[in-house]
Formats: C-alpha cells, structure tokens, sequence
C-alpha cells in the first residue's frame, strides 16, 4: 500500500525509500515482528478461552509431552495475521508472485485451520482426512503454481550445473505443485516440539531473502549462472515478513511454549516457502537448504513403508525428533541441535549459488 501511495505522489522527498526493495524488506521485517508481539498476549488468552483443553496430545507419544496438556493451538493465525497485513503494507501491488504466494500461504493456511479445528472440537489428534487435505492442498498449490509459471521458464536447474538441465514443459506445474505440498507437509511433520519448526524457517527464509534478491538482480544472476527471474527481487519482502512474525511467535513459543502454531502455521509456512523457491526457479536447492524438514518427512516414510513391510521398527519413533527425545536426549537439546543442522543447511544451500 504504501509503495502504491508513494507511486501516486511521485515519491516526493522521503517517500523515494519506498522504491527500494531493501528498505521494505526491512521494514516488513519490522512490522510484522512488533505486529506479532503485540497481538500475540491477547491472542493467546482468546484460544485459551475458546478452546479449554487446548491441542489433544497423542497418548503414545513422548511422555514428557503429557505435561503439555491445555497449551492452545492455531497460533499460527497470529503469524498468518502479522505476514498478511505486513505484506499489504509493504508489498507490490503489481507484482504477481507475490499475490501467488501469498495466495498459497493464505490457503494452506485455511486447511491447516481447519484441520486443527476439527481436532480440538472432536478432542482427538486426527483431524480432517489424509486424502481431503491432500487434494485441497494440491488444488491450492496448482492454482498458485499457474500463476507463478504463467509466461515464465519451465526449465529446471538444479545445483552445481550452470544453466538449465531439462525443460519439464507442461510438466512443471505438477512438478511445482508437488513441491508446494511436499515441503508444506514436511514442516507440518517438523513442528511437534517447542520451537522445533520455527527457527528452522527463519532460517530458511533468510537464505532466500539473499536467493531472491540475487534471482531478481539481472548483473548479479548472470554473474552467478542462476536463472533471472524479472520481479523474484521483491519476495524478500515476503521472506523478511516470515522473519518478522516468525521472531514474533518463537518469543511465545520459546520452551514452555505459551502455544503451538498448529497445522494452522506449519502448512502455510511450509507452502509459503516452496512458493517462493518455486517462484526463484530454486526448488531443488529448497530441498538443501530445507534438508531438516526433508529429513524429517523421510522419517515418517522410512518408518510406515519398512513397518508394512517387516513389522519392524527403523527409528524407535518419528519422525525423528522423537527418536532422539525417546534416546534420552531432552527437549531442548533437539531443539537446539536440530537448530545447529538447519543453519548449516542453509549456508550448504547458499554456497551452491557460486559453485556452478
């Protein structure tokens, strides 16, 4: 909005910073983190009063996790709310990968929403179907993959190659919106420790403020041997807004976490950022970068299909963060540990942009 306002004046005098993307990056950042700390007390208290005994915990999960019984869920429509108003401040108008991702962060967010009220209304941790989510995620991530692929490239690159490897054609929408819902769903698995998911995706996002911005940058894209996409530069505004109401909610989710982000949070900030990595033509270096959600989604499959298949257990539980609690390894030491391999994933992902 207030770049539009600033376009409609002329950008008189100090108006101009409104032109850099740099400085709405930064100050997305800002709002949507003093946005989050704000709303985040009454928030709170609001679910505490609307859903009484708070998120069902699984009975044969870790132990430990009883204790957290009553913690309100859905917070992550404190992040939804904070990215939001955030992005319509700061964001451009014009530009249709923003609309495209913020269109699948709002949707998945929706599902997400849902599927956490259904589990607090029935008081059981299963909530909408498998199948039904899956299809409305997939639903939501074609529409908004459309958008974003529509008149642009369908080639894919992958690390450590200068230049496209093969061109998917028609092909790469589905191939995009697999990877919208797949990460979606892999930070989804992540989230089921205090904290567990959210710095991860700060992370996250931070690497692909530098993606984006070096993507939307025609003189430093050729340099590098990435593809230049006209108009990516301005999704480190989204990044940056992610950052912010991600800050913001890990000051009330920090252990003993006050609340959970739920499905709510999880899936939209899991689609959120394969929207943006599909938006910068770096969907494979997502999968470095968020190598922590990779393998913990890896986890899960590992453990159903070798359990059909055998009756044996590979991990004693997942996804993995739970095997590490269930070896004698306390809460916030895989917390913090896992917060360790996602910073080094990041700095693996982002080295692949010289390494061509």
């Amino acid at each position: 909005m207030f770049l539009w306002i600033a376009e409609q004046l002329g950008y008189p005098s100090f108006l101009n910073l409104f032109r850099y993307i740099t400085f709405r990056a930064g100050a997305a950042t800002f709002t949507a983190l003093v946005l989050g700390l704000l709303i985040g007390p009454k928030f709170i208290g609001w679910l505490r009063v609307r859903q009484g005994k708070g998120q069902p915990i699984r009975e044969d999960g870790p132990l430990s996790h009883l204790a957290k019984r009553g913690t309100p869920t859905m917070g992550g429509l404190m992040i939804l709310t904070s990215i939001t108003v955030s992005m319509l401040l700061w964001m451009d108008f014009s530009n249709r990968y923003l609309w495209a991702c913020l269109f699948i962060t709002v949707g998945f967010g929706a599902i997400g929403f849902m599927d956490d009220y259904d589990k607090v209304k029935k008081r059981h941790h299963k909530g909408v179907s498998g199948k039904v989510r899956l299809l409305a995620e997939f639903v939501i991530a074609g529409i908004g993959c459309w958008i974003i692929t529509y008149g642009a490239g369908t080639q894919l690159y992958i690390p450590f190659y200068n230049g496209p490897v093969v061109d998917l054609g028609p092909f790469y929408i589905l191939f995009t919106a697999f990877v919208v819902v797949a990460f979606g769903n892999a930070v989804n698995l992540t989230d089921g420790l205090d904290g567990l998911a959210t710095m991860p995706v700060i992370i996250a996002s931070l690497a692909f403020i530098v993606i984006a911005y070096l993507v939307g940058n025609k003189i430093f894209a050729s340099y590098l041997g990435i593809p230049f996409v006209l108009g990516a530069g301005d999704l480190t505004v989204l990044c940056s807004a992610m950052v912010g109401a991600g800050l913001a909610f890990l000051w009330f989710n920090a252990p003993p976490a006050a609340v959970f982000m739920g499905d709510t949070g999880s899936l939209a900030l899991g689609g959120a950022l394969g929207a943006i990595a599909v938006s910068t033509q770096h969907e494979i270096v997502l999968g470095i970068i968020g190598g922590l959600f990779v393998a913990e989604a890896m986890s899960v499959i590992i453990q159903v299909l070798v359990y059909k298949r055998t009756g044996r257990r590979v991990f004693r539980m997942a996804p993995i963060h739970h095997h590490f609690e269930q070896k004698g390894w306390s809460e916030p030491t895989v917390v913090i540990r896992f917060w360790i391999v996602a910073f080094v994933l990041a700095l693996a992902g982002l080295s692949t942009l010289k390494l061509r």
